[in-house]
């Protein structure tokens, strides 16, 4: 039975594959990336590894043989279309190889519903993944099981939801400038070095016993232990830099064109500010303040708060 990981690269990819090594043997592991030489490490202590990109089709192909689980990561990306079609594609390759269960890992920016209130640009692609994994089962439910991880919200990735905030370089006026008001509904952040090592978990748990998994062709929201305001998330970052930290709401069109946030989200064909923007839409549903207890469950401890992540994040003077 080999388990599969793709991609293994990135800090979800790296945090799951570290951990499904300590839980299983490595000869039964199988890490695919389209840097394998950065995977020489994992090769020594057993691992297969091999090599794949989602931007070259042609070289998923056949890429799966002799995987019967295969955790399929995202193409990271906020874009759409082309986000969906890899995927499809990975999905498909896996099917063709005969893997048997796929543990797709998505995003929790939706709650425990395949409708959410609002469908942000950052979960377009994801929703439509996981309705594919869907119907695919369903038109032939002996073949292929599946299982979708909604990753909560990086506790590293705050900037991305804060204006390209720098816990260590914060603006000098102290404001966050973002087209929201900082209330609730919040982010239950986790850190996402413990979101991977749940999901490896998880696998390991259904390479046990996989007859009797209990979540199989279900949806899975690992969040962390508590939901911040974005008010709340700015008062974290107050408390560790010792000054005042807040929001402040401005138009989608001010907040898309500050340069550090253009900075950010300009790659591909241009910048994404805009389309990203519709997240901050997406906190005013709720859609990413799900709290669940699956991350404590499955790591046997208690995540780290928030606050710990960020303090760890601030470098010593």
């Amino acid at each position: 039975m080999s388990v599969a990981i793709f991609p293994a690269a990135g800090g979800l990819g790296g945090a799951t594959y570290s951990a499904l090594l300590k839980l299983l043997n490595p000869k039964d592991v199988v890490l695919i990336s389209r840097h394998p030489e950065k995977l020489q490490q994992e090769q020594k202590a057993g691992a297969t590894v091999r090599k794949a990109d989602f931007d070259d089709v042609e070289s998923l192909k056949g890429v799966f043989e002799g995987v019967k689980t295969l955790n399929l990561i995202s193409y990271p990306s906020i874009e759409h279309e082309h986000r969906f079609e890899v995927a499809k594609a990975a999905i498909d390759s896996a099917r063709a190889s005969g893997v048997q269960h796929i543990f797709y890992s998505s995003l929790a920016f939706g709650g425990f519903t395949s409708n959410p209130p609002f469908r942000a640009q950052v979960m377009l692609a994801h929703l439509d993944t996981e309705a594919y994994l869907r119907s695919i089962h369903e038109q032939d439910p002996g073949k292929l099981s599946y299982t979708v991880v909604r990753v909560g919200l990086y506790s590293e990735s705050f900037p991305i939801y804060t204006a390209s905030f720098d816990i260590n370089h914060p603006p000098k006026d102290g404001k966050i400038r973002v087209p929201h008001n900082g209330e609730g509904p919040g982010i239950a952040w986790a850190k996402r070095e413990e979101l991977g090592e749940a999901v490896a978990r998880l696998i390991a748990i259904r390479e046990q016993d996989p007859e009797n998994f209990a979540w199989k062709n279900k949806l899975m929201v690992l969040s962390g232990p508590k939901a911040y305001s974005l008010n709340e998330t700015a008062k974290v970052f107050s408390d560790v830099l010792g000054r005042e930290i807040t929001v402040q709401e401005v138009s989608v069109d001010e907040y898309a064109d500050l340069p550090a946030v253009k900075e950010s989200l300009t790659y591909g064909s241009g910048s994404w500010s805009r389309p990203w923007a519709t997240a901050f839409e997406g906190l005013r549903h709720g859609v990413a303040a799900e709290v669940t207890p699956y991350l404590r469950e499955l790591l046997g401890r208690e995540p780290e708060a928030f606050e710990v992540t960020v303090r760890g994040m601030k470098a010593s003077v």
